[in-house]
């Protein structure tokens, strides 16, 4: 049945826009060069409005998930790369319960990542719909049908674009992929942006600057008490303080430091005496990919439960999905869950927070490492990094494990990739819920995919320069 339902989408992936392979290798400039104008083109459409959107002063109903999912409200970035995300993680679900069967082939796995695709576009118009649909840009009624038509080809459009680009840096063009570039650009910006804006905000005791290190110079320079100007400077309520950047400087020190832990497993040639290595199983074994998919699991599940919560104001049962209210001060104004299910799934907003509502603490914390320990096992199922795949290619590789002959090499890895899967997932879901406890900027998950994101980047430049011999060979 499962091949049955990839080869029935098989017509439509073939319509579908493409990516070709590049036909040489890829030089590293050029690589630079591309994943430069990728990421030009992504911050441009962050700021290019909507067209025919009615000015809204109401609360951003996605505030939360914005940083995460690469979104900017009101511009053509709007969806930001939610759709591919969702799209993937249907696929996951489906693949990880033998709905569907994903073949060890290149061609099923290029079917599959056809689907994935697919899904993506339908996603993304159906996205669109809601958003328009439920008044986010203005009622439908007074705009007419024709410019809510624009607004959603407008979506799709850059949805398409956003997916078009992320296609390009992975098929080798450029490094990395455009989803974890838009992703760490994102997060990063809101970080410099909460530790030097420059903007003004009145918090009633007085104007005071949002930058949380130009607010430090701001406050010791206005107060006549020093003391309690540095100590406002470091706990001051509903704007970004130094105890918030000096907890998202801790969060980044132990990711890194996690990075580095890994085991070696000793591999030999068949072909050639003598010649040894070894292959790597990191404890991020998955990297980053059980956070990315929980964000959207999360923000699919905001998303559903402010919609219904729109149409079906004070409907118990919506209620128990989750009740939202608006919070202001500290920025723009944002809608936030205050009750049911999306309450005890979101973190906590403060070291307060944590300590007066202990019950809600605890079940975002077994929710988060759950969740991450589940997506994180079973993924390497379906992106070809179990002990099944993983012995494949070491084959292919005419490799083998020392001591150990090619039947029991699956039974090896097998003592290893799935713990390190589940395992490293576990800490991954630790981390973001640490870095929320203790009010890192942005939020946990934000930081914990920055940091992830921004090392496999620095891996990929080693990589690139070991091969090359040189940083003067790499550059010029």
């Amino acid at each position: 049945m499962g091949v049955k339902f990839l080869e029935c989408i098989k017509p439509f992936c073939t319509v579908l826009p493409e990516i070709e392979k590049p036909q040489r290798k890829i030089q590293f400039r050029e690589k630079v060069l591309w994943t430069a104008i990728t990421l030009f083109i992504f911050l441009v459409c962050c700021q290019i409005p909507l067209f025919g959107i009615m000015s809204s002063d109401t609360a951003d109903p996605f505030y939360w998930m914005r940083v995460i999912m690469a979104s900017n409200r009101g511009t053509l970035m709007e969806l930001g790369i939610s759709p591919i995300i969702t799209s993937g993680l249907i696929m996951q679900l489906l693949a990880g319960a033998k709905l569907i069967e994903v073949g060890d082939t290149p061609k099923d796995r290029a079917l599959f990542n056809g689907a994935q695709k697919l899904f993506g576009m339908i996603i993304t118009i159906g996205q669109a719909i809601v958003y328009v649909s439920t008044g986010m840009y203005g009622t439908p009624s007074e705009m007419g049908w024709g410019i809510c038509l624009l607004i959603i080809i407008q979506l799709f459009v850059a949805s398409l674009i956003v997916l078009l680009l992320d296609e390009l840096l992975q098929k080798g063009y450029g490094l990395g992929s455009g989803i974890s570039l838009f992703i760490a650009t994102n997060i990063c910006e809101t970080i410099v942006w909460k530790a030097f804006s420059p903007a003004t905000i009145n918090t009633g005791k007085g104007t005071e600057f949002e930058g949380a290190i130009i607010a430090l110079f701001h406050l010791l320079a206005t107060r006549s008490d020093k003391v309690r100007g540095l100590r406002e400077a470091f706990y001051r309520q509903n704007l970004p303080n130094l105890t918030n950047l000096l907890a998202t400087v801790f969060v980044f020190a132990v990711v890194i430091y996690f990075q580095g832990f890994r085991v070696d497993l000793p591999i030999k040639s068949a072909r050639y005496r003598g010649q040894q290595s070894s292959y790597p199983i990191k404890l991020f074994y998955t990297s980053n990919i059980p956070i990315i998919l929980q964000s959207a699991l999360v923000s699919n599940l905001y998303v559903i439960s402010q919609m219904l919560s729109l149409r079906f104001e004070g409907n118990f049962f919506i209620n128990l999905l989750g009740v939202w209210g608006d919070v202001e001060g500290g920025g723009p104004a944002r809608s936030y869950p205050i009750g049911g299910l999306c309450y005890y799934l979101s973190p906590p907003e403060s070291f307060f927070s944590l300590l007066s509502d202990p019950i809600h603490a605890t079940c975002y914390l077994l929710f988060m490492l759950g969740s991450c320990a589940f997506f994180s096992k079973t993924w390497i199922e379906v992106s070809g990094s179990s002990a099944k795949d993983v012995a494949k290619q070491l084959k292919d590789q005419q490799m083998v494990m020392r001591g150990h002959r090619d039947t029991s090499m699956i039974k090896e890895l097998n003592r290893y990739i799935p713990t390190a899967a589940a395992f490293g997932g576990l800490c991954i879901g630790a981390l973001s819920v640490m870095a929320d406890f203790i009010g890192a900027i942005g939020s946990g998950t934000g930081i914990l995919l920055a940091v992830t994101i921004i090392y496999q980047y620095f891996e990929i430049f080693v990589k690139e320069q070991a091969e090359v011999g040189g940083m003067s060979t790499l550059l010029f």
